[in-house]
């Protein structure tokens, strides 16, 4: 039932946040530095000095606005996938790879309605770290060279505060800026994803109508989801630079898509489009196949059973 894929993807969704938050908290910050502004080296270097300096709940900064909408957004994609699976099918013949893809397409499409306001308002949180640590060093670095400096203060801001500031001046078209980028990611993952998975999942499938094992589901889940990340690189980096909306010192804002990728591609090199890839594909990995256990487990439709014998 709807209901029960609905609470089956929020359930997955929670799940995988939670655990794998921090990688997606690095991989935000190597993506948005640019070259001669760069405070990581890497993922591990990144969490590091992330927790020396915010605490170890600064590995988490944003992660209530991903807590929040990742029900409502795992679900869309979940639910929308199984709706276009579902109607593409004739007769309920297997699909062709072309219609897998349609699905996947659909449902990537339908979950930017949640996901472009969730990543939006979760880069500023997640990167404001990055921005305020920069200030300091460049603070230290005057100071060393031209006397005492004032020290700075990072101004902590919440989801709220920035979405009202963003209402306010911009309307609802604020909350949605990037929604091109946005789209140009999760349409393209969605059609490597679903279809991979899909075909994966089937490899461990003894007999066409019985399940397959969960692990097989995980797996399944976790290198579908990985190959498709690393596939959408370039287009998540040029989706981050887009819906930041603080910059650090001397660092390149950008009008567009075309921009941003020109912007790019001359001041940083091909190799700037694939930052973070490793960062997301352990992010994608488990969070996709804990997200598909939970989905093809179906701890709703056990939850939802449970309502009628608890009124009885």
């Amino acid at each position: 039932s709807l209901p029960a894929k609905l609470i089956n993807g929020g359930i997955a969704g929670l799940i995988g946040v939670t655990c794998v938050f921090p990688i997606d908290l690095a991989k935000t910050r190597l993506q948005n530095q640019q070259n001669g502004q760069r405070m990581y080296s890497s993922m591990s270097d990144c969490l590091i000095k992330t927790i020396r300096s915010e605490g170890y709940f600064g590995m988490y900064r944003g992660a209530a606005v991903n807590l929040t909408l990742v029900t409502p957004e795992k679900a869309i994609k979940l639910a929308a996938n199984d709706f276009f699976r579902h109607h593409l099918s004739k007769d309920g013949k297997k699909l062709t790879l072309l219609r897998e893809m349609l699905a996947g397409c659909g449902a990537g499409t339908c979950q930017v309605i949640v996901t472009t306001p969730m990543e939006m308002l979760k880069i500023q949180l997640q990167d404001a770290g990055r921005i305020a640590a920069q200030k300091k060093l460049m603070a230290a670095q005057l100071s060393a060279t031209a006397g005492a400096a004032e020290p700075v203060v990072e101004a902590r801001t919440t989801a709220t505060q920035i979405t009202r500031e963003l209402l306010r001046s911009k309307g609802i078209a604020g909350l949605y800026k990037g929604l091109g980028a946005t789209l140009l990611r999760d349409v393209p993952f969605s059609i490597v994803y679903f279809p991979l998975f899909a075909n994966l999942n089937k490899l461990g499938q003894k007999d066409p109508d019985v399940k397959a094992p969960f692990y097989v589901s995980f797996l399944a889940g976790c290198l579908a989801g990985s190959t498709a990340a690393v596939a959408v690189n370039p287009c998540d980096v040029i989706k981050t630079r887009l819906q930041s909306l603080q910059r650090g010192v001397n660092e390149d804002t950008y009008s567009g898509i075309l921009d941003c990728t020109k912007k790019i591609w001359q001041k940083e090199g091909p190799s700037a489009f694939f930052k973070g890839a490793y960062c997301r594909a352990l992010v994608i990995a488990p969070l996709f196949g804990i997200a598909q256990v939970v989905y093809f487990i179906g701890i709703a439709e056990f939850l939802l059973d449970l309502l009628p014998k608890h009124r009885a």
